[in-house]
Order: structure tokens, then sequence, then C-alpha cells
């Protein structure tokens, strides 16, 4: 059986490599390259492609760069630059699984072998014939929320060789097997771009245009902002105001106005009521009868805690979310990500349209 292993220079990645070769699978690296949008170079890139080649060497196993950079750049970065200017929070990973680590790269090199591994915290189950997606051993690293629009045939396809292992774990295989990225540290940065700052990459492409922050209580001026864009639902550090702690609670984007509320305890950052548009279930529906109450978990964040809520379809495009508990920043854009009541199994996500 041959495997297409999408490798990225981290320790995670690397201790797949070494799972499988320990496995005895026929395995075939492969570093997907996205380039940066300014033309100083990308010494992360440089890194990373020089660490996939010392594990490549290591265990005796082909490895190749390819290049997605029109792909993701046409794709997964307009649509976070879309998103980010009509006011809403994209999830720019979430996408990039979708579309490019499990789309153009499948569609032009996975293809070609059996199965794709990588490095993601996830497992699958199959029940009755059908492989889901299924959350992690380790829910703090859990990712399912990042695969969470990915399709049945991407699924059907892919493996997660340490799905089932704690984060602990993982570092220690690779310390034991001397992994030259044994103690590297986890790149915490949007999908490909590494640790970019995230305000001067809006910055470059959306430029500032400066407004007032208000607080939406009194209606009084706290400050001003250089640009709704730079703000989400829900953020509070950030904002330059003191006398805090201040939350972003709405955004009017055709005033260009940022309404804020101070303390800890302010209700404005909670609700209990999330309408998603857009629904994508991995496959399909799993339930037979949607027009009652479903009781499911969700996330809609990446978090390892997961809500209680019941789950409801309204119209042919509307869904209902009904949290048991208070939901902090709950943001439009962002994707709401629905598991079974278990916690196990991930279904899949809808866009955050409001509250």
């Amino acid at each position: 059986m041959a495997i297409a292993v999408l490798i990225s220079g981290g320790v995670d990645s690397a201790v797949v490599v070494h799972r499988l070769v320990e496995q005895g699978k026929d395995i075939h690296l492969f570093y997907i390259r996205i380039g940066l949008d300014i033309d100083e170079g990308d010494c992360a890139a440089d890194e990373d492609i020089e660490m996939c080649t010392l594990i490549a060497r290591k265990y005796g196993v082909p490895f190749d760069v390819v290049s997605l950079h029109e792909e993701y750049w046409d794709n997964v970065m307009e649509y976070a630059l879309r998103t980010v200017k009509a006011g809403l929070t994209p999830n720019p990973d979430m996408m990039c699984n979708r579309m490019i680590k499990f789309g153009y790269f499948e569609q032009r090199w996975g293809k070609d072998f059996d199965l794709t591994a990588t490095g993601h915290y996830a497992t699958t189950d199959v029940l009755d014939g059908r492989k889901y997606l299924a959350t992690a051993t380790d829910l703090v690293k859990d990712q399912t929320d990042f695969l969470a629009q990915i399709t049945q045939e991407q699924l059907d396809h892919v493996i997660f060789p340490i799905g089932s292992l704690p984060k602990d774990e993982v570092r220690r295989i690779a310390q034991q097997a001397h992994l030259p990225n044994a103690t590297r540290k986890d790149s915490q940065g949007i999908c490909f771009l590494g640790q970019i700052n995230y305000n001067d990459f809006i910055r470059r492409h959306l430029g500032e245009k400066p407004g007032p922050i208000i607080e939406i209580e009194t209606g009084r001026k706290l400050g001003e902002h250089r640009g709704f864009w730079f703000h989400t639902i829900g953020q509070r550090k950030g904002l330059g105001l003191s006398g805090g702690p201040w939350y972003v609670v709405k955004k009017n984007v055709e005033d260009n106005i940022i309404y804020v509320s101070g303390g800890y305890g302010t209700a404005k950052q909670y609700g209990r009521v999330l309408h998603l548009d857009e629904m994508h279930f991995i496959g399909s529906c799993p339930w037979k009868d949607v027009s009652r109450p479903i009781k499911v978990t969700f996330k809609n964040r990446h978090t390892p805690v997961f809500m209680n809520a019941e789950f409801e379809r309204l119209t042919d495009r509307e869904w209902v979310l009904r949290s048991e508990q208070d939901v902090q920043g709950i943001a439009p854009g962002q994707y709401a990500v629905i598991y079974d009541e278990n916690r196990h199994l991930c279904f899949g996500s809808g866009m955050i349209v409001g509250s």
C-alpha cells in the first residue's frame, strides 16, 4: 500500500513518518510550498524544507516539494480577505484543509496513492460501513474543528497516524527516535503562513480606515480603531483602551464603528443561540428527522471545550443551535462545528450568521 505523507517540518508529521516506517508502509513525503505575499523570501519555508529533507534522508524515503502558491492565494486568502473586509471572522485553516491539502494536492498528487497521511490530531471511526471523522485522544490538541469542512471522499482517502496519541507521547517518540525536530516549537500561525503578524498582513492588503470605538451601553466614544477589519467579536486585547477589560461586542461595518462593553462579566459578550447558514455535513446529514431538535455538542472556536446544545433545521438553508451554556464571542463568519453527544464523532460545520 502506497501512502502520500504531507510533512511540514514540525514534530507531528515527523512522528507520522516514523510510525509508518515502523509499520513497513511504502511512503512518499510531500511538502506543500506556499509563497508569502511579500518579496522578502520565505526563510521559514526554507527551514521547514531543510528539516523535511533530513527526515526523508533518515528514513530513506522519497521527498518532493510541490507548489500550490496560486491556488492558495486565489482560494484561501481570497476567501479570508473578502470575509474580513465584510466585517466577518474567517477560518482560513478550515478552508486550507478542504481546498489545498485535501483538495488540489489530492487531485494532482494524492490520487496516485492508496492513502494520504497527515499529522492532524484527529481519528476516524467506521459505523455501518461509513467512515466518520472523530476526535483525537488528546482533546486539548484535537483538530477536528479545522477538518469539519472536508468531504466524505476526502475523508475516505486520509489517515491520521498520531490522532490516538497525546502530545506528550508524540514528543517522547520523537526524542526516542532522535528526530532532528524533536524539540522544535509548534507553529501557531495561519495555515502555511507561519509566524506572520496578523495585523501587518491585513494592513498590507486592506490598509487602514480609522473610526470610533463606542461603549455600547452609553454611546460614549472611548477611542479610535484603525479599521474594523483588525477586530473580531469577543476580542479583548489590542484595543488600546484604559479602564478595562473591554470586549468587542458588535461591529457596524457601514459606519466603521466598533462597539465595546466593559468588565469581565458583561452579558454583552455572551449568547446562547447561534443561527447557521451554509451547513456542511461530511458525507450526508446523520439524522433522518431534522424537523425536531436534536441533542449535540459543538464548538464555535478552537478549544478543548465542547458545549451541549439542541440543533434544529428551520428552513432549507437555516439551522439553529440553542446552547445550554453561555457562549462567549459569537462571531458571524466563524464556523460552529457539530459533534455527537459523546464528543466523539464530528459531523460537519455551519457558518454563523447571527445570534
